[in-house]
């Protein structure tokens, strides 16, 4: 069985150059700690650039809210000590944290929004190469629980449990990739696709098209055995994980970057997935949700919510080895 490689590759064509036609433009720029790139039909290029300059200033605000690296952002200011809870927060924080709860409790907590101080504990493990010591282990893990955050909708207001701290990095660039295509429509393009490193965003198909092809690598055990295999989708989204190339070894044991939230640590079996579902925000919340499940969990999962497909490969080792 291929190895499904976390990315999404998307199949350029070439430029309508009749000027009743829409003509396609291609842009790319930095955030969120990855490549956003964009494309989209329209009647100019002056038009495109306003659009997706409105998309880039957009993704930059999103940052700001959700980033766990700065420690001024609104989530960071959120899960502070000093905190006097309830409070108050931006639209956009409201709104990812009540999906994100509503994933917790979908997958069981295989995603979970808490997890910040594993994830913290984990960076400083991939920094070191050295596994946590149990105690710091085990208080990250109790630490992590989606049931510590109480959400007021009516008043836009947020209550932590004492010592909780959040990581929206599993669900955040779908969510802006998500908004991405909303700017985007409300300038006018809606035939247009958004890419956020393995998180995927279409909008309606391009002229003439049923769809944007969107194109999963798969890897056999050799670069010889590449292969690309395409999907056509339209209004829906779909995103990628999985440990192809983030990973460490530590005595011998080979850690994904994708944490099991029982054990605190990195996975160890080798899995990859892609998601789809009818926005990016879900596709991004549910491929890293599905990783940790395991197959046959997160197969079982994706047939009881509407609209999702889950496509799920592991290295060939591993399968003939079942």
């Amino acid at each position: 069985m291929n190895l499904l490689r976390p990315v999404c590759l998307l199949a350029f064509g070439a430029l309508s150059c009749s000027a009743a036609t829409p003509q396609r433009f291609d842009f790319s720029g930095p955030g969120m700690a990855t490549t956003f790139r964009i494309s989209c039909y329209a009647e100019s290029r002056e038009q495109a650039e306003k659009a997706t300059s409105a998309c880039f200033v957009r993704i930059a605000e999103l940052n700001q809210i959700f980033t766990d690296y700065d420690p001024t952002s609104e989530l960071m200011r959120l899960c502070a000590p000093e905190a006097a809870y309830p409070v108050k927060v931006s639209p956009p924080m409201l709104e990812l944290l009540e999906r994100s709860l509503h994933f917790a409790k979908l997958t069981d907590g295989a995603f979970d929004p808490t997890c910040g101080h594993l994830t913290q504990l984990w960076r400083r493990t991939r920094r070191q190469g050295k596994l946590p010591t149990p105690p710091r282990l085990q208080a990250a893990i109790a630490a992590t629980d989606w049931h510590r955050i109480q959400i007021d909708p009516p008043n836009q207001q947020i209550t932590l449990k004492p010592g909780t701290l959040l990581d929206l990095g599993g669900i955040a660039k779908g969510y802006a990739a998500d908004d991405c295509l909303r700017v985007l429509r409300q300038h006018g393009l809606s035939r247009a696709v958004v890419i956020a490193g393995g998180d995927t965003a279409v909008g309606d198909a391009p002229p003439g098209k049923a769809g944007w092809e969107i194109k999963l690598r798969t890897f056999a055990r050799s670069e010889a055995e590449d292969d690309l295999t395409a999907i056509t989708l339209a209004n829906r989204a779909v995103s990628t994980s999985g440990d192809l190339y983030q990973f460490i070894e530590i005595d011998g044991t080979r850690y994904s970057h994708i944490l099991s939230l029982k054990t605190g640590l990195g996975l160890t079996q080798s899995i990859a997935c892609a998601v789809i579902a009818d926005d990016c925000t879900t596709s991004d919340a549910l491929a890293t949700a599905m990783c940790v499940l395991g197959i046959e969990k997160g197969t079982a999962l994706a047939k009881t919510i509407p609209g999702v497909e889950v496509r799920f490969a592991v290295p060939q080792a591993a399968a003939k080895s079942k």
